[in-house]
């Protein structure tokens, strides 16, 4: 019943940027609920350099009919050229069966159109 349920692993500039962002979302209903974790160090290569910079973890809690739509309010929002957004699958049934349904009610509905893998 819950295959269809993401993590969606988002990083942000600073904890404003993710508070932003977050709400956004869950004003929206893309999510039920956003985590702000501040203080992450990231490296990474952008431009041909090796990077270091303070980021911080925006991680949303949706399912995966509604992934297509935060990922474009993420990018509409965020200052990065190119910002992280990525998913990672809930497995079935694993966790708290209420709190999972509750992800469920309350995010945004799948359209007649909207596959549930």
């Amino acid at each position: 019943m819950f295959k269809n349920l993401r993590f969606v692993y988002i990083t942000t500039k600073d904890k404003d940027e993710a508070r932003k962002i977050g709400k956004a979302l869950i004003e929206k209903k893309l999510a039920a609920c956003v985590n702000i974790l501040d203080g992450m160090e990231s490296m990474y290569h952008w431009e041909g350099k090796v990077e270091s910079d303070k980021e911080c973890v925006l991680i949303a809690k949706t399912p995966y009919h509604n992934v297509a739509e935060l990922t474009t309010v993420v990018k509409d929002l965020h200052s990065y050229d190119c910002p992280c957004v990525v998913t990672l699958t809930l497995t079935e049934q694993e966790g708290n069966e209420e709190f999972l349904m509750w992800i469920l009610n309350e995010t945004k509905k799948a359209g007649p159109e909207v596959s549930s893998d």
